[in-house]
């Protein structure tokens, strides 16, 4: 396949359907031998206590982060992008005008915030993080607050933070998928 990359697409669906949407898309996938075109079909999940009284109980459900959206990472050849548009609930992908124009893929940034988010992390993500670089912690007791790389442990997926907790200058370890880099 020459001058065709592997990206991932933003895939509309019916807000509710979306698990419904890959599971049929990935029956297909299979069905009409696309597995070497179309690789993975992800809903961006995350799991929330289910509360009750305002209370939260040992339940955990899962929540939609991109309510009518799934992600698909293929190779955009017509064959693919045709398997694709014609699965039952999809109703287009994101970044086409139509008519026949094929979409723009999801840029690097924006997929992997989306595949940290469900805490998918994979092997080149490391390379656009490095000491001094400013993150936002996205998890946990820092959530919200910003610090400073100052160390990436590729081998245990860990980032050593510089942050302000309290008023005083605290470095923590947090996990690579719990941090997002703070473009300025």
């Amino acid at each position: 396949m020459e001058n065709v990359e592997k990206k991932w697409y933003v895939v509309n669906t019916y807000s509710g359907h979306e698990n419904k949407v890959k599971i049929n898309l990935e029956r297909r996938i299979e069905s009409m031998n696309m597995q070497d075109y179309i690789f993975r079909v992800i809903v961006a999940e995350h799991p929330v206590p289910v509360l009750k009284d305002g209370m939260p109980t040992d339940k955990i459900k899962m929540k939609n982060t991109y309510p009518g959206y799934l992600f698909v990472e293929m190779y955009m050849t017509d064959e693919a992008w045709y398997v694709v548009r014609n699965t039952p609930g999809v109703t287009g992908f994101i970044g086409s005008s139509g008519r026949g124009a094929k979409p723009f893929p999801v840029p690097k940034e924006q997929i992997e915030s989306v595949l940290k988010g469900i805490g998918v992390v994979e092997e080149g993500m490391y390379s656009d993080y490095k000491v001094g670089d400013v993150v936002k912690i996205l998890r946990g007791p820092l959530m919200g607050s910003e610090g400073i790389i100052q160390e990436v442990d590729v081998t245990k997926s860990i980032v050593r933070v510089s942050s302000v907790f309290f008023g005083r200058e605290t470095s923590v370890e947090v996990d690579f998928a719990d941090v997002d880099k703070v473009n300025k």
